[in-house]
């Protein structure tokens, strides 16, 4: 049904084209705000992004051409004469328009205004000319440019030293709505991201993660230090604000960001494209400042941002849509923190493809944290984590074995590799045919020669009502040998070498 708004909306503007260009402007205006409704009421109902974005641009065009014809109409106008050609679009009115008169008074250009509002900078950068190194032809251009605004404009006094000046700013606190986000549409943006809270720490200690020592001395460094120890942090040390957490699938960059979520005494976002990709125009950046702005105002927080190349590819891409050109400049401008005090907030993102991310993302990452396969000793002690007390017999030099033959797997490569292990004395159970009965009164699996073996199965035991006495053996080396010898490494060379790569033109070891 509401592809008939469309043809009606269509319908109309050419008619109002015809009249337009007849220079009938009393006849074209109605027609032009027939087609503006009719086009409103379609965009209600149109799901395609992409068809949404394109209305949008012509109702934007059609919109301003009916404000123009109003405000010739108003002054007592009926067009020019038509003269045959395409009727020139006429001029604007010299006179500042009055309310409600397509000057900014009107309720639509309210709400585009309390958009802006946010874009002001209401909170000085801090940033002096003499902080910039170099550059000395720029600043200068900078400070004529600065200096003749404020001359001519008399909003405040002559920059005489460079240092003059931020544009004046409002005075005033801004309103619910105008940027404020006191909004209803921000409150339902944000009522969506408060999912996002990770509100019950995970409860995965340093400890936990496997080597990786540097990375995690590098968080700790950003996450505790500033937290517990604020007077370390004056002058110009200040903490690190954006981590990249880059390596193979599987090698603990999500497990890390737990620990972080766990150790640190902050709130902590955890965010994936899912959270932040609309199928809305407009509403993925709004999700992206508005997480921003709740992190500022619970700071110190943490975002963590989860496979961030989904979000941040590189720009100029053949397939790139307006949309994720859009979501990309958002972020850029939020990490780049201009007009807002970020010391207590710190953005913390991993990805499998770092070449994907685009040039300026990668260089808003303060550091860049190379998260390799577990070496020897971190896969040892891989396997006595993920073994944890679930009852066995192996020995430390099992243990080591285990590490040294494992060359290549990653953490979830042994995650899964122990799982499996863990389900080899169910399986011995379910296919035993002879039980002993122990002296704690429960019925082990065991071999057909051993003393007070009894020749029976799972099944016949738990018919007998015995199934909560039925114990399963404890897990032996063999059974490692035997999940080892069916499973390989997910990670391959050439997956290495490329990260490799990475670090020596971008990263640092973790």
């Amino acid at each position: 049904m509401y592809s008939n708004f469309k043809e009606q909306a269509i319908e109309y503007v050419k008619q109002a084209a015809h009249e337009d260009n007849a220079g009938n402007y009393p006849k074209a205006f109605p027609l032009y705000m027939n087609a503006l409704e009719y086009f409103k009421t379609h965009l209600k109902y149109e799901k395609n992004p992409k068809i949404r974005e394109a209305i949008t641009q012509k109702f934007t065009e059609y919109l301003y051409r009916a404000e123009e014809i109003r405000a010739v109409l108003d002054e007592g106008g009926t067009g020019p004469a038509a003269t045959g050609g395409d009727a020139a679009v006429a001029a604007r009115p010299k006179t500042k328009p009055k309310d409600g008169e397509g000057g900014g008074g009107d309720e639509e250009n309210s709400e585009l205004r309390a958009g802006l509002n946010s874009a002001i900078v209401r909170e000085k950068p801090n940033v002096k000319w003499n902080d910039v190194a170099g550059l000395d032809s720029a600043k200068q251009a900078l400070q004529e440019v600065i200096r003749a605004v404020l001359d001519e404009g008399g909003t405040g006094p002559a920059a005489t030293s460079g240092d003059a000046a931020v544009a004046a700013r409002p005075k005033t606190k801004p309103k619910d709505g105008e940027g404020g986000g006191g909004d209803e549409e921000n409150s339902k943006l944000r009522a969506g991201l408060n999912s996002a809270i990770v509100r019950e720490k995970p409860n995965v200690k340093w400890n936990d993660v496997a080597g990786l020592e540097s990375a995690k001395q590098a968080l700790q460094e950003a996450v505790i230090l500033p937290v517990k120890f604020p007077q370390f942090f004056t002058g110009k040390r200040r903490p690190w604000r954006a981590f990249l957490l880059y390596g193979p699938p599987g090698t603990g960059k999500s497990y890390l960001a737990k620990a972080v979520a766990t150790e640190a005494d902050s709130t902590f976002f955890s965010v994936s494209s899912s959270d932040l990709v609309s199928k809305w125009m407009g509403e993925s950046e709004k999700l992206v400042s508005n997480l921003f702005q709740m992190a500022r105002e619970s700071a110190p927080s943490i975002i963590f941002i989860d496979e961030i190349d989904s979000l941040s590819g590189q720009r100029g891409e053949g397939n790139e849509s307006e949309a994720s050109r859009r979501i990309k400049t958002e972020i850029l401008v939020q990490m780049q923190g201009v007009g807002h005090n970020d010391d207590k907030v710190l953005v913390l993102a991993a990805t499998n493809t770092p070449y994907s991310l685009d040039q300026a993302i990668r260089r808003r990452f303060d550091k860049r944290i190379y998260i390799p396969l577990p070496d020897v000793k971190a896969r040892q002690h891989m396997f006595k984590v993920h073994l944890g007390d679930t009852p066995n017999n192996l020995t430390e030099s099992d243990f080591e074995a285990l590490a040294r033959k494992t060359e290549g797997f990653s953490g979830s490569d042994i995650a899964v590799c122990v799982k499996d292990v863990l389900f080899e004395p169910v399986r011995k159970t379910q296919d035993a045919m002879f039980f002993v009965n122990t002296h704690d009164d429960l019925w082990v699996p065991c071999g057909s020669k051993q003393r007070g073996a009894v020749q029976t199965t799972m099944q016949e035991l738990a018919a007998k009502g015995l199934a909560a006495k039925i114990s399963p053996p404890p897990i032996m080396r063999a059974d490692f040998d035997k999940v080892l010898a069916r499973q390989r490494p997910t990670v391959s060379k050439s997956d290495l070498e490329v990260h490799e790569r990475f670090t020596k033109e971008f990263g640092e070891e973790g």
